[in-house]
């Protein structure tokens, strides 16, 4: 299995402030951590450098208007909301950072690479399509899924499962039945959405899909989450394409965040949607990072985690250093399991309307 591995290093030049938690050590900790495991030398990964996205795939997702702005603060500086301004330079770096996704899927879409993993900021999940907000200003993972269907493959699932709650990739395809967008995300937390009851809109009612989780909840809800909703959602909505919003801020050392997963749970996560796409859509899976905030203790080791999981590599090793195990049982609520179960029952109720797989459970 050959990974493709998106990368520039101007990733590290983008900075709103140097004590922001969206920083450039949260790639530079990881491509310290890949060097030391030899990942770049493994004949399974193929380094990508992307170019910048361009205007017109920018301009499928986001309005004129919004692009117009960016360029105009981008030259001065200038503020979308208390934790993301616009520093000098920005409009830039948020083209290279869609560009990074685009570069993965056009790798998958022309068979270069099985699957591909952009290790691109800043992040964009949470951009809608006339405005930035939560650390983030182009949504690379729509700019990347229109792309997708550009090459061809016209039906796409997006799992998310960063901690926040993707609020402006939703509202992007709220109303499109062309794409599956689901979530697993803390609730209740910012942005405030990401209710089940969120389940699309015209064309596109029941092509979203919530699954909110409260704080403290671990590797264990993620699982049954997986074999109870996405499993039967994708083999139902059968995709072209699956496309991961890898937010890696559930990891238990993640300081913005409540949640308890640990690395082995996010290569886990991985493996399973890899072995999907492998059963639905001949494999064609790419992955872009999102948020993730721990960047010594989280990201260095549940993104080498999703990297294994993608190339094939075992994963018997995928783990956190000792000194950090003892900060896992305090993150972890026993109850949370319990409370992921009775949402899981109610949201396979509404579902149960729009896909066959639910019928039987409602």
């Amino acid at each position: 299995m050959t990974t493709g591995i998106v990368y520039h290093p101007a990733y590290l030049s983008h900075e709103q402030h140097p004590a922001h938690p969206e920083r450039k050590e949260r790639l530079s900790y990881t491509l310290d951590q890949l060097e030391e495991e030899g990942i770049w030398d493994d004949p399974r990964i193929i380094r990508i450098t992307p170019a910048p996205a361009n205007e017109a795939d920018i301009s499928a997702v986001h309005s004129e208007e919004y692009i117009t702005f960016l360029r105009t603060m981008s030259r001065t500086g200038g503020y979308i909301d208390f934790d993301t301004n616009i520093p000098p330079g920005l409009y830039d770096s948020a083209r290279l950072a869609a560009g990074g996704a685009i570069a993965a899927a056009d790798a998958v879409s022309n068979g270069s690479v099985e699957n591909a993993f952009a290790l691109v900021r800043p992040p964009g999940h949470h951009a809608r399509s006339g405005m930035g907000a939560g650390f983030c200003y182009l949504n690379n993972m729509a700019i990347m899924v229109r792309r997708i269907q550009k090459n061809g493959y016209k039906k796409v699932m997006i799992l998310d499962w960063d901690a926040h709650h993707g609020d402006g990739t939703q509202d992007i395809f709220y109303n499109d039945a062309s794409v599956f967008f689901s979530s697993i995300h803390q609730s209740p937390f910012y942005p405030g959405s990401g209710y089940i009851s969120e389940t699309g809109y015209g064309e596109g009612e029941g092509y979203t899909v919530n699954m909110p989780v409260p704080a403290g909840t671990t590797d264990v809800s993620y699982r049954y989450l997986f074999t109870k909703v996405i499993e039967p959602l994708a083999h139902e909505f059968r995709p072209d394409f699956i496309a991961v919003s890898a937010g890696q801020d559930n990891h238990f050392t993640d300081p913005l965040t409540g949640l308890a997963l640990t690395a082995r749970g996010y290569a886990e996560m991985m493996q399973r949607a890899v072995r999907l796409s492998g059963d639905i859509c001949e494999g064609r899976l790419v992955a872009v990072l999102e948020g993730g905030y721990s960047v010594e203790a989280g990201l260095p080791y549940t993104n080498l985690g999703v990297i294994a999981a993608m190339a094939g590599m075992d994963l018997t090793g995928i783990r956190e250093p000792g000194a950090y195990e003892t900060l896992l049982s305090g993150a972890v609520d026993p109850s949370a399991h319990l409370q992921v179960i009775e949402t899981t029952r109610d949201l396979s109720a509404i579902l149960a309307q729009y896909w066959r797989c639910f019928r039987d459970l409602a």
